[in-house]
């Protein structure tokens, strides 16, 4: 099967990474605000089979981002099939760590679905704009109110509930829109039990309770400038993981931010936008909630970080060009505290993150040139300096005699492709070169257990940087009833960082086999490809289609682990006046090439049914959307390759949800 699909895609030649599009300047600042409202709308933080999905389950529509699972809440993003470490997520731009060794708090799980406009996602070094990546970049969008709108008052409140794990939330927004000054805020609650899966066993440690809000005020200093304060503050609490041997008792997040931003009516500048930020994160697993373990463990983790990200637009005729400046100053600080039974009596203390300082500059530039109506250049790069110091340097020094305390690290990157349209076909080349530096688990963290393969991981502040060629391509037509894109990229990395088994030290976790150290192998090797097909059946009636298939391996020939498998997603939509159904089949086939060293199994191939149905109406013209449907309507028992521990998936869960607009 896998080598008809190649033959597909060889057919399909090469895949556009970027449509092709004309640059106006903008006059003023109205004018910016609107366009990026209409673009916003395009791109609701929705799918089409539910209005309610959480930032996850949106991500997780795109055919290149899976998600790693240990649980109903928080999953770990995969890019490109990438760990999170080789890709950069941002929000606004704003860089944000998480303080989990375990990575039970990425990004992604400090905003919620009401409080973002849109996310954009660009693959490989496309995503270098953000700072140094091998995967790319997902920057999460916060809504933004436009000024001088013809409305000055607008809100919308949601409700709803999922039957399974008995989840109950709320959405509130509400802004305001006047000529010099703006605001917007946010609100959102959900509350879940553990959920059931398809057998109706109860998965045990999947209840989770979240709680979101945001505000943003906007002044306009003069016609062409203004001035933006936004802050979001999170929290989540008695979070089970059912895939660890550990809960998170709570997480807090504070992400703050304060900008200027001056247009340009004349010049080559276009417009220039200055942020400063600030953000702050603690985050305490623990396992209190698990009677049956022997001995206790505290992992109690902080992260703080500071930051600067400035950009400028320029154009000139065919000309156009992004230039972005990126600076933070990031403290990681993880600890370990076991003890018996009575907590007081604790036996051990370590630094699992040494209280370890990461600090980054970096410029990157995208330049695009129209050469025709139908043909553009895109060509960029980026060069940024990594910094880290550990004030704890003797728990390297174990595993590592000597190591450095610091070490500075130099991140190139370079970006280049091609687009052309021609009538009803597009096609796009492209390729990359980029340098990452190692996380701080890789590079310092000490003894950080990994309930998959059962083994303590130890850094080396000594590993080389990543380095990623990549190429990509691909192909697309399109026709007022049909559409049809092929994409494919692939992936040279070397100096590839992942963890070997190491002959020296011991477990420390009683539930460890053995322990494991981060190294560097010669190179690993990933390839992705996709296809996506639509076609209008009739006025009403419309078909999408999803095809992926990702295959990775290391410089031995052997599988590399969490590759997803051939993958399919089918669905029909049907839309008449103020009635809509949605139906939609995907699944996974056996997952075959799988990785036994890094403690995978073979995951049987999984079909999915989802179904919902929605219906809008006016209430004295209040604007009112009620849906209901059902995930997994056949209640299969699965997991899948992404499922930590095999954990099984959620069961038949029927879902409610109203929504009113204001």
């Amino acid at each position: 099967m896998k080598y008809i699909i190649m033959l597909l895609f060889l057919g399909l030649s090469a895949a556009a990474q970027n449509t092709h599009a004309h640059h106006d300047s903008i006059k003023n600042l109205e004018e910016l605000e609107e366009v990026k409202v209409k673009n916003a709308a395009k791109k609701k933080i929705e799918t089409e089979m539910k209005m309610a999905v959480s930032v996850d389950e949106f991500l997780s529509s795109s055919d290149n981002i899976s998600f790693i699972k240990r649980g109903a809440y928080a999953w770990e993003p995969l890019l490109n099939n990438m760990s999170s470490e080789r890709s950069t997520v941002t929000i606004d731009g704003m860089h944000i760590f998480g303080a989990c060794t375990d990575k039970m708090d990425p990004v992604t799980s400090y905003v919620e679905s009401n409080n973002l406009s849109a996310v954009d996602i660009k693959s490989g070094q496309q995503g270098s704009l953000h700072g140094a990546t091998v995967a790319g970049s997902i920057d999460l969008k916060r809504k933004s109110t436009p000024f001088g709108l013809a409305k000055n008052w607008n809100a919308a409140y949601q409700s709803g509930f999922e039957f399974n794990n008995k989840q109950f939330f709320n959405l509130g927004n509400v802004a305001y829109s006047g000529e010099k000054f703006v605001a917007d805020g946010s609100i959102s609650y959900r509350k879940a039990d553990n959920y059931h899966d398809g057998n109706d066993d109860q998965v045990k440690h999947s209840q989770y309770k979240k709680f979101n809000t945001s505000l943003g005020f906007a002044y306009k200093t003069t016609d062409l400038s203004s001035i933006r304060v936004d802050a979001i503050f999170d929290m989540a609490k008695d979070v089970g993981y059912p895939a660890l041997p550990m809960d998170l008792s709570l997480s807090r997040a504070l992400i703050t931010s304060a900008s200027y931003k001056q247009l340009f009516e004349e010049g080559l500048i276009k417009v220039v936008d200055t942020k400063i930020y600030f953000n702050a994160i603690e985050h305490y697993m623990d396992d209190t909630t698990r009677p049956e373990n022997l001995v206790h463990m505290d992992m109690p983790g902080w992260s703080t970080t500071y930051g600067l990200v400035s950009k400028a637009n320029a154009k000139r005729n065919n000309y156009s060009s992004e230039i972005q400046l990126n600076a933070y100053d990031n403290l990681s600080i993880a600890e370990m505290r076991m003890y018996p039974q009575d907590r007081s009596q604790r036996t051990m203390f370590a630094y699992s993150w040494p209280w370890v300082t990461t600090r980054y500059a970096g410029l990157s530039i995208n330049n695009s040139w129209d050469l025709t109506e139908k043909s553009q250049v895109n060509l960029g790069g980026s060069l940024g300096v990594n910094y880290n110091y550990s004030k704890y340097v003797e728990f390297n020094w174990i595993f590592h005699p000597g190591a450095p305390q610091e070490k500075t690290r130099f991140l190139p990157s370079l970006h280049a492709g091609y687009n052309l349209d021609i009538d009803h076909f597009n096609f796009s080349v492209g390729t990359g070169y980029g340098h990452r530096a190692p996380s701080v688990s890789e590079g310092y963290g000490y003894y950080i257990y990994n309930s998959f393969d059962r083994y303590d991981y130890i850094g080396n502040p000594d590993l080389k940087n990543e380095i990623s060629y990549e190429a990509n391509a691909g192909a697309g037509f399109k026709n007022e009833r049909f559409s049809l894109q092929g994409k494919i990229n692939y992936f040279y990395i070397q100096n590839y960082i992942i963890g070997r088994i190491l002959s020296m030290g011991s477990p420390m976790n009683y539930q460890s086999v053995g322990v494991k150290g981060y190294t560097s192998l010669d190179y690993a090797t990933l390839l992705n490809m996709s296809i996506n097909a639509g076609y209008d059946i009739l006025e009403h009636l419309h078909w999408k289609g999803t095809l992926t298939y990702a295959r990775a391996m290391d410089d031995k020939g052997g599988n590399l682990p969490f590759i997803r498998p051939l993958s399919y997603q089918t669905s029909l939509h049907f839309m008449h006046k103020n009635f809509g159904v949605q139906t939609s089949v995907n699944g996974d086939f056996e997952q075959i090439n799988y990785s036994p060293e890094y403690g995978e199994d073979l995951t049987s191939a999984y079909l999915i049914w989802n179904l919902s149905a929605n219906y809008s109406f006016k209430i004295n013209k209040v604007a009112t959307t009620l849906q209901a449907g059902a995930e997994n309507l056949l209640n299969e028992y699965y997991s899948t390759y992404a499922d930590w521990g095999n954990i099984p998936r959620m069961g038949r869960n029927i879902f409610t949800s109203l929504k009113f607009s204001f």
